[in-house]
């Protein structure tokens, strides 16, 4: 065999390896995910709350106890959650929001959220009000950029 069909094998069994190595590690964490999903939803209870301010921070800037801190894994610490900053009762409480819940929650509203520990994994409107999502948010300048490239190619509709 030459040099170069050598190599060429080393490299597969290799890609192979690290193939069949994030297979299984992909079935553990999804695991792992289901099992905290249920946790969640056996905890869930019904809330009024309204949301005073909500951003998204790195973790340590949020302002949520060192217990949350000190539990999350390293390599999650530097990354941006959705912290809402709202009244529970006659207290002020920061919560993490679900990505697909907090772009609906609205600032200074009442509304009604299930919420599991200090996670808001759902929220409804008050008295039958259909929320929409916030569009008060700034876009960035790439995102406008992109937005302006994507309608010259086609890719959206013009306004």
């Amino acid at each position: 065999m030459s040099k170069v069909s050598i190599i060429l094998l080393v490299i597969l069994v290799i890609l192979i390896g690290v193939l069949v190595f994030l297979y299984f590690m992909g079935r553990r964490l999804q695991k792992q995910q289901e099992e905290q999903n249920e946790r969640l939803e056996a905890n869930k209870q019904p809330v009024v709350i309204m949301a005073v301010d909500k951003k998204r921070l790195k973790l340590k800037e949020s302002g949520l106890p060192e217990e949350v801190i000190a539990q999350t894994p390293w390599y999650a610490r530097r990354s941006k959650v959705p912290v809402v900053k709202a009244k529970v009762g006659a207290r002020f409480m920061n919560l993490i929001a679900d990505e697909k819940v907090f772009d609906l929650i609205p600032i200074n509203q009442q509304v009604k959220a299930m919420v599991s520990g200090i996670y808001i994994m759902d929220v409804k409107g008050m008295r039958g009000k259909k929320l929409t999502p916030d569009t008060t948010v700034k876009k960035s300048w790439w995102r406008k950029q992109m937005d302006k490239l994507q309608e010259k190619a086609g890719a959206k509709p013009v306004k």
